[in-house]
């Protein structure tokens, strides 16, 4: 298989593993007056599921892997085409101190000579790797890429997801005129890269019918089997065994195939179809038959092709002009149309998948999840990551402004929680960082040993107890400012009954042979708290 390799590959290889983890600070939660009549933003989190989170997507991602690693049913993402503006922040930002460190930090001196190719790789490859992760074993990634690194994009997708999980390069007809002033070609399209994690375990929707689609339905003999078109009768064939006729009931006509084709039912099937007025016979009633094809007989879906013009799901003009109408003046100057995301969603996703968009922007994503799920009734949840600071005054507030109603466009209802990235949850010696606070800490430690969607539990009579999985029970033994010892005494704390214990603290104290018969496992603070 090709491999594609530039400046400072190797040292982003596996980069995803370094960066550090931190902690998720909820700043408010915000949730549509769909009830009250009256929107409310406050302190208290929602809990409904939905997040938009500021803060560099590299570390977001990473504060995501405990309680979502393998459960992201559809990645949604447009990452800057790199097309040489240098407005972009991954790449005119290598002289900002932040990125400039991790350059220096992660490439070395070769970061020095990095061509604009070389730092959009390095900036990629270990953010698609914990993309990776987060992505459910029958789910796929949707990335939208134009020319200038389509190529590359494929071959690290292909090193990352591998090439046999490869599925589709679809074309999006972002544009509806020619631009005159292009120099060599005017560009119509952009791409949209897709992979499954594991393209045997994922199965894709059907795409909704539109209605230029069904304009050809346009007859109806009002004989309540509703509108139908007509549908050709012949198949090739080269035997003559088996030839017969259908006759037109009106003229008495018999209609044999023309040489080299047969009618593609038997004899029986077409006395039928005849007596249930299934033919037809031309305008004027005399021309060759043709079968009735009802459109109550079709699949409400068709096989999603790999060309999706932008009558069907709209192009940038539309996605700018809609951004318009929800918050003037913005900074975009080609958002995505909602409509292109929602064809995404509607083939990639089912009435309770989770949705990410790690280059969240405008927050276009959101707005297509919740749209559909007013449409279908759907529960699907949306995670948006976004780093600019843009991410509350535009990101969200386009979020609550879709939820709440904007123009004259009826509200969609919906709720979400907004955060910023805190703190890492280690400190640089490897120890727990106390200052991220204790809750945080007992739920890192929850999800990263369970991936259990289940909250862990705050029982005030069970101080210690971080929940039960699969029988097993899990305990944290931990305080602030003192160490812990799991002893005989301490197994007093253990309240909670399970076949299989997992109890952390700083010691242990209690014999193997004790632990193995009672189904102990004993994790020491901090060595042993999974670094994800």
């Amino acid at each position: 298989m090709p491999t594609l390799n530039w400046i400072g590959k190797e040292k982003v290889i596996t980069h995803h593993q370094d960066v550090p983890y931190r902690v998720l600070e909820h700043q408010y939660g915000f949730s549509a007056g769909a009830e009250t009549g009256k929107a409310e933003e406050n302190k208290t989190p929602t809990n409904s599921g939905n997040k938009i989170i500021h803060g560099d997507n590299l570390e977001a991602l990473k504060s995501l892997l405990p309680e979502y690693e393998g459960k992201i049913k559809c990645i949604y993402i447009d990452p800057p085409y790199n097309t040489g503006n240098e407005s972009w922040v991954y790449n005119d930002n290598v002289n900002h101190p932040k990125i400039k460190k991790w350059l220096g930090e992660v490439v070395g001196k070769d970061g020095e000579d990095l061509t604009r190719h070389d730092k959009w790789l390095c900036m990629m490859y270990p953010r698609l790797r914990l993309l990776h992760k987060l992505l459910a074993d029958d789910g796929a990634i949707f990335i939208s890429i134009d020319d200038n690194e389509q190529a590359h994009l494929r071959l690290m997708c292909d090193e990352i997801f591998g090439g046999g999980n490869f599925v589709s390069n679809i074309i999006w007809e972002k544009n509806y005129s020619p631009r005159n002033d292009a120099k060599f070609f005017s560009s119509s399209h952009d791409f949209i890269c897709c992979y499954a994690k594991q393209k045997n375990n994922w199965n894709r929707n059907l795409a909704p019918r539109t209605d230029k689609q069904n304009q050809y339905y346009k007859y109806d003999d009002n004989d309540g089997r509703g509108k139908w078109r007509p549908d050709n009768v012949l198949v090739k064939s080269f035997s003559e065994s088996g030839v017969f006729g259908i006759p037109n009931p009106d003229t008495g006509e018999i209609h044999y195939p023309p040489k080299g084709s047969c009618y593609r039912f038997n004899e029986d099937k077409s006395i039928e179809l005849l007596k249930e007025n299934r033919f037809y016979f031309g305008k004027n009633g005399k021309g060759k038959p043709q079968l009735k094809r009802y459109l109550s007989e079709v699949s409400q879906g068709i096989v999603p092709q790999t060309i999706w013009k932008y009558d069907e799901v709209s192009h940038s003009q539309g996605g700018k002009k809609r951004l318009n109408e929800i918050i003037e003046g913005n900074v975009f100057d080609s958002p995505k149309p909602y409509e292109l995301i929602t064809r995404v969603l509607q083939i990639a996703t089912n009435k309770n998948s989770i949705i990410l968009d790690s280059f969240a922007g405008s927050g276009t994503t959101a707005h297509a999840v919740l749209n559909l799920n007013k449409e279908d009734g759907g529960n699907r949840k949306f995670i948006l990551i976004e780093m600019e600071d843009y991410a509350n005054d535009i990101t969200a507030e386009r979020v609550k402004r879709v939820s709440n109603g904007y123009s004259d466009k009826e509200g969609t209802g919906g709720s979400f929680d907004y955060y910023e990235l805190g703190a890492p949850l280690f400190d640089e010696h490897e120890n727990l960082n106390e200052e991220v606070g204790i809750d945080k800490i007992r739920e890192y430690v929850w999800y990263s040993e369970t991936r259990s969607s289940d909250a862990l539990v705050n029982d005030e009579n069970d101080n210690y107890l971080l929940g039960k999985n699969n029988d097993t029970v899990y305990y944290f033994i931990y305080e602030k400012n003192q160490h812990t010892t799991l002893d005989f005494d301490s197994l007093n704390l253990i309240k909670t009954k399970g076949e299989q214990y997992v109890i952390y603290a700083d010691n242990c104290l209690l014999p193997k042979a004790f632990m193995s018969k009672h189904g102990i496992v004993f994790k020491k603070i901090p060595r042993d708290v999974s670094k994800l």
